[in-house]
């Protein structure tokens, strides 16, 4: 069976846009900056042989304030410059009751259907407690990327760090 690392998007992969301590995604691909340790970590993280399936929530786009094509364009920008394997993106917002928005764990377990995943072996990072509640939620170990943003805080995840290369370093450590 294969094993993955499971990322969020804005805040995980590129610079999510904070105001009043709260993160945004960015509006356009212009906007989109990848952080710093990114390309680096997901090449490692590759190398060991895990799959990289960015699993995001665009609930702008139910909102109708973002376009389902500004989040294609991210996603396409951010899969030519990164090593990604696979992108699932939740278009819907909290109230639509779907299966695919984070923390419900739909999107996670779609993609272990499809490339035979053992969760057990996975790892969830995101920088929000619905990612992590979506990586318990799916029996992945979950890293919580701590930017102390002012909302709700994970209750309880695997392991906290400062950066997606620090979660990489996490990961390689874990599996030896």
């Amino acid at each position: 069976m294969a094993k993955a690392v499971f990322l969020d998007r804005d805040g995980v992969i590129n610079r999510a846009i904070v105001r009043e301590g709260k993160p945004y995604p960015p509006a356009t691909v212009e906007e989109t900056e990848i952080l710093p340790d990114v390309a680096e970590a997901l090449k490692r993280l590759k190398a060991h042989g895990y799959l990289l399936i960015v699993v995001t929530n665009q609930p702008d786009v139910a909102r109708g304030t973002t376009s389902r094509e500004t989040v294609e364009a991210i996603n396409a920008y951010l899969s030519a410059s990164l090593p990604i394997d696979e992108f699932r993106t939740c278009y819907h917002d909290s109230g639509d009751g779907c299966d695919c928005r984070k923390p419900r764990p739909g999107s996670l377990l779609a993609a272990a259907a499809l490339h035979d995943i053992d969760m057990s072996r996975s790892f969830m990072v995101g920088d929000r407690w619905r990612d992590v509640e979506a990586g318990q939620n799916a029996g992945c170990k979950t890293i919580f990327i701590d930017y102390g943003y002012c909302e709700k805080q994970p209750e309880a995840a695997d392991c906290r760090v400062s950066s997606l290369g620090k979660a990489a370093n996490y990961i390689l450590e874990e599996v030896q």
